[in-house]
Parts: structure tokens; C-alpha cells; sequence
């Protein structure tokens, strides 16, 4: 449900382009974007949190998690629902 939302944000924060818009679901984040190094990935929780209205706290960031668009978008969908 959020996927594209996410998908957008990652991009933005990371300065994708339009290679961000190619994407999906199963795409490899973590290890496999460059982009995406320890500085980005603060950056990323604050914008989701910004965005999304969530509080992500320490406990709950793991590789798992920004494995791939489609693990950060669940991870997403559950902090929204709860």
C-alpha cells in the first residue's frame, strides 16, 4: 500500500533520479544502493517518519528492514497500523 511512497522517498533521499523510479518491491536496498550508507539511512528513517507521522525508535532498525523496498514498505504499513 505505501510501496510507492516509499519508493519516492528512498529516491529522493538518496538523489536516485529516475533510476529510483525503476525500484520494485523486491529490489536489494541495503549493500546494493551505494547511496545508502549509515548517514543515509538516518536521513531516510527521519524523512519516513516526517512523511509518514511514525516514530521509529533505535530497537527497531535492522539490515532486515532496508533489505529490500519491499521490507522497508512493510516495515512502513506496520508502523502506520499500529
Amino acid at each position: 500500500m505505501h510501496l510507492e511512497q516509499v519508493r519516492n522517498l528512498v529516491s529522493d533521499v538518496l538523489g536516485l533520479g529516475p533510476a529510483g523510479q525503476q525500484l520494485g518491491r523486491e529490489s536489494a536496498l541495503l549493500g546494493r544502493i551505494p547511496e545508502l550508507d549509515s548517514m543515509a539511512v538516518v536521513q531516510l528513517i527521519g524523512a519516513l517518519e516526517e512523511h509518514f507521522g511514525i516514530q521509529v525508535d533505535d530497537d527497531e532498525i535492522s539490515a532486515d528492514t532496508f533489505a529490500t523496498l519491499g521490507s522497508l514498505a512493510d516495515f512502513v504499513e506496520q508502523k502506520v497500523a499500529a
